[in-house]
């Protein structure tokens, strides 16, 4: 595959290029490919997941080769942790920001395990890894505040 394929993959379509905040600005354009996922069965959106895990973990090895340890311009990563905190398929604006949210402070601050596999599991699967943690965290404090009717 070309390099060029590989960079729009781990960028995502360019998102990570954003002068500031790349990770956010990653985490908010894949809002509407959630949106689009949300609309399948649990095991269609469950595969979209781990399609993008896949193909998202080569593209970031790959950018990683080029352009140094964990480059803040891949952010196929936050695309991925993203719908992982989102997996319960929330309809309500309330709830998914929130779990936007939760999964944005989660990545940032990077409590353990996030931590511990941000810094000790190298390459794309490492780069992949924390965001997808951080993402199962922020899902399961969701589902709590969703049960709770908070959201």
């Amino acid at each position: 595959m070309p390099l060029t394929f590989y960079r729009m993959i781990a960028t995502f379509f360019c998102a990570g290029f954003a002068p500031k905040a790349p990770g956010t600005v990653g985490t908010i354009a894949a809002l509407p490919l959630y949106a689009l996922l949300r609309r399948l069965p649990l095991p269609g959106y469950l595969l979209g997941i781990a399609i993008l895990a896949l193909f998202g973990t080569a593209a970031a090895h790959k950018m990683e080769k080029s352009w140094g340890k964990d480059p803040s311009r891949v952010v196929i990563d936050e695309v991925v942790g993203l719908l992982v905190a989102l997996v319960s398929r929330p309809r309500g604006w309330k709830a998914i920001v929130a779990g936007t949210v939760l999964f944005r402070v989660f990545d940032i601050i990077k409590p353990q395990p996030v931590g511990y596999i941000d810094r000790h599991v190298p390459g794309g699967f490492g780069i992949m890894a924390d965001d997808v943690v951080a993402g199962a965290m922020s899902a399961a404090l969701l589902a709590v505040l969703e049960k709770g009717k908070i959201v």
